[in-house]
């Protein structure tokens, strides 16, 4: 009775296909999951906050405070359009604000071409950045390499990142060369890159390193279906002849 156990367990274990270890992700998958992550967060809170040009806190009169992409903080900002010098802008201010009495008269000021490039640009990134959440979310919790579009999903947000870190290197790019330049802001001499546009130029990095990461991913699984497939079709005629 041993023996022929034995025998049927043997049997029973070669009607097994060779099968290919099919993990749900990867290094290269986790790594990416982790850089979005990041990436993610430095370029929202890049976005939302007023700290891409700030002045020299040590210059007790300068006329700017702060700015970002929306809001401009100023301490006392003479109406460019008034030659008597009687109106100032102090506080910060949305960008489009309706309220301010004279506001929308220097907004050409406020937005000069390069600024609404780097504005386009940045919330084009913004835009591909809440995308890849929804799919890095749907990669995490509900795709699997069972699954049909699986490896379609992760190339997908692989060219998805790639494509967000594009522009937001193109943003930040066009900012660094034009938003500290002379006849823009004012004593442009004491004013430096802020915090935000140190946030914005990582993030920028990060989300083509994260793109690269889930590109080299999806060629992993892709790899690994292609040795499933081989693997079964030689099981099958294996038994097949037997």
């Amino acid at each position: 009775m041993q023996k022929a156990s034995h025998i049927a367990r043997n049997d029973s274990q070669e009607n097994i296909p060779p099968t290919v270890n099919m993990k749900r992700r990867t290094l290269s998958g986790n790594s990416g999951v982790g850089v979005f992550v990041l990436a993610f967060a430095l370029i929202v809170i890049a976005f939302a906050t007023p700290s891409w040009l700030v002045s020299d806190y040590r210059i007790t009169g300068a006329k700017l405070d702060r700015l970002g992409l929306w809001v401009h903080c100023f301490r006392s900002l003479p109406d460019v359009n008034d030659d008597n010098q009687r109106r100032f802008f102090v506080g910060c201010r949305w960008v489009y604000d309706p309220f301010t009495t004279g506001y929308d008269e220097i907004r050409g000021f406020l937005m000069p071409a390069f600024m609404i490039v780097t504005q386009f640009f940045y919330t084009i990134a913004f835009i591909g950045m809440l995308i890849s959440g929804i799919a890095v979310l749907v990669f995490i919790l509900c795709a699997g390499p069972d699954q049909k579009h699986f490896i379609t999903l992760i190339k997908s947000l692989g060219f998805v990142q790639l494509g967000t870190g594009i522009s937001a290197c193109i943003a930040v790019i066009v900012f660094a060369c034009f938003g500290n330049r002379n006849g823009w802001m004012p004593e442009h001499a004491n004013n430096w890159f802020g915090w935000s546009f140190v946030f914005a130029c990582v993030g920028s990095v990060l989300s083509l390193v994260a793109g690269v990461l889930f590109l080299t991913e999806a060629n992993v699984q892709e790899r690994k279906r292609r040795q499933f497939k081989a693997s079964q079709t030689r099981f099958e005629l294996v038994h097949g002849n037997a």
